[in-house]
C-alpha cells in the first residue's frame, strides 16, 4: 500500500511523502513494515530533457526485527511530455 502527499513550491521545487507500507504474509511474528517521513524534489532540465529529481528518508516505525531502522529513496525520473 502506498499513499502520496505532495506540496508544490515555486521554481519546480516540492515536498513529498510517499512511503511504501509492506507486509510479508507468510512470515511468523512481525509481518508489517510501516515507514514515516518524506523529502524534497525538483523538476528541472538536463539540456532540453525534463527530469524529476528527489530525495526522501523514512523511519520504519513498525518493522520486523531483521529490517533496518531507516529507508533512503533517491530518485531520477526522465519526463517525456507531449
Amino acid at each position: 500500500m502506498q499513499y502520496f502527499v505532495n506540496y508544490n513550491f515555486d521554481k519546480g521545487w516540492y515536498a513529498a511523502s510517499a512511503p511504501i507500507i509492506t507486509a510479508k504474509w507468510n512470515a511468523t511474528g512481525e509481518k508489517w513494515t510501516v515507514p514515516f517521513g518524506g523529502g524534497f524534489g525538483r523538476i528541472t532540465k538536463f539540456g532540453k530533457q525534463p527530469v524529476n529529481l528527489s530525495a526522501q528518508a523514512y523511519y520504519n516505525a513498525v518493522k520486523p526485527n531483521t529490517a533496518g531502522d531507516w529507508t533512503l529513496r533517491l530518485q531520477a525520473q526522465f519526463l517525456f511530455p507531449k
